[in-house]
């Protein structure tokens, strides 16, 4: 039996309640997930000894978190861990921020030091504000967005993902990229 294949077999007993197959799962997908953060904190900052580990983590308490999980492939889980990535980095950017603005309440998590520069944070806050923009105006747009970007799927899962054609996939990542670069440029 393939990796993928039972991966999939896992997320269907997830999906009937079993928690023994999240415990199953997720060393499977552990160093996809690893390879996933390690290749978006690289962007953050240069010394990233265990940000990486502590991400992958965040994410997958967070997936086991939610009362179901409707994932049907393992390319669609990837995509639900992308988008977690996402909104754990975007939560910590938005608690950098308040920290600068002199709020003495801090989050605790377990990625206090993924980011090591506070324009990171606002960075990272503008292209989520961007992207939710984009979703206003092509969800698709913002889709492949999110799983190309924080994700770091490749062309052919986001496809898998989003049930479209790589070719439609390539298009909709340039279009994307070229509206979010006009519209940060002009921010």
């Amino acid at each position: 039996m393939t990796k993928t294949t039972r991966v999939t077999k896992l997320l269907q007993k997830v999906q009937e309640g079993s928690k023994e197959a999240y415990d199953e799962l997720f060393p499977l997908i552990y160093k996809e997930l690893k390879r996933i953060a390690y290749s978006k904190l690289k962007k953050e900052r240069d010394d990233i000894t265990l940000s990486e580990t502590a991400l992958v983590h965040e994410v997958y308490m967070k997936i086991v978190d939610q009362d179901s999980l409707a994932a049907e492939s393992k390319s669609h889980f990837m995509a639900i861990a992308a988008r977690c990535m996402r909104e754990i980095l975007i939560d910590h950017a938005r608690a950098k921020k308040r920290e600068k603005r002199g709020g003495s309440q801090r989050d605790i998590t377990f990625i206090d030091e993924l980011m090591e520069a506070h324009h990171q944070a606002e960075e990272l806050i503008d292209i989520d504000a961007k992207l939710k923009e984009l979703a206003q105006l092509n969800e698709r747009l913002a889709k492949v967005v999110e799983l190309r970007f924080f994700g770091k799927l490749p062309i052919y899962q986001v496809a898998q993902v989003l049930d479209v054609s790589k070719s439609t996939v390539k298009r909709d990542w340039d279009k994307a990229r070229g509206w979010l670069y006009k519209e940060l440029k002009e921010g």
